[in-house]
């Protein structure tokens, strides 16, 4: 993460004029995330910008668990701050969930204008076809499944992340098949996902035998 990246971050609440606060979980990260956080927590204050790191990584959901802990709003966003999700589609959001009352709402790269950059033939094959074997299996409801870009209400974010067992790549997918389990209303938004210009993807062998496993674990269970 970047300062700019940040920065970037805040732009479409501050011009909008949203009230807004952005909480900063950071898992011992040793690419600066936190040195770049203190910066921007000096530019905009301790109420705009909320640190709650930790000393290592502890998993997706208890991340979760430990931002909202903190949110003070009704609302919370979920994103990474590594410019693969960009903040000029946060209005979008906002727009959205106003529209319908939607109790979630998911950015997807498989409808209308969104769609992937940076990724070659054989990532975004694979992509396509987890997707593809995932909607026949699950009939989730929503056409993006693994995808972190997503807006909550924050009681129902609790109890989804409460409701799910999952870990890594298939938490984001049980999010959504807990939601239509809950009956709770879905609405989604283009968006155009960029892969990170820096570092690498954590996509391997290991992970796909685990979306796998997580994805046979919810076609049995739901």
């Amino acid at each position: 993460m970047t300062l700019k990246s940040l920065s970037l971050t805040t732009s479409p609440f501050v011009i909008s004029g949203y009230d807004f606060e952005i909480i900063i979980i950071d898992d011992g990260s040793p690419d600066g995330t936190l040195e770049a956080a203190k910066q921007l927590e000096k530019i905009y204050g301790k109420d705009k910008i909320v640190l709650r790191p930790r000393e290592k990584k502890l998993g997706l959901g208890t991340a979760y668990i430990h931002g909202v802990k903190h949110a003070t709003g009704n609302y919370v966003i979920i994103m990474d701050a590594d410019m693969s999700h960009h903040p000029k589609f946060i209005p979008e959001f906002i727009k959205k969930q106003k529209e319908g009352d939607f109790d979630l709402v998911s950015g997807t790269r498989y409808i209308g204008d969104g769609g992937v950059f940076g990724w070659d033939f054989k990532r975004k094959l694979m992509s396509r076809t987890a997707n593809y074997i995932t909607q026949v299996l699950l009939r989730p409801g929503a056409s993006d499944l693994t995808g972190s870009f997503r807006l909550y209400k924050k009681d129902v974010l609790m109890k989804l992340v409460n409701a799910c067992v999952s870990k890594g790549y298939v938490f984001q997918m049980e999010m959504i098949i807990r939601a239509r389990e809950f009956n709770f209303s879905i609405g989604e938004v283009p968006i155009s996902f960029v892969d990170r210009v820096y570092g690498e993807s954590k996509l391997g062998g290991s992970e796909i035998i685990a979306f796998l496993k997580g994805l046979l674990y919810l076609f049995a269970t739901t």
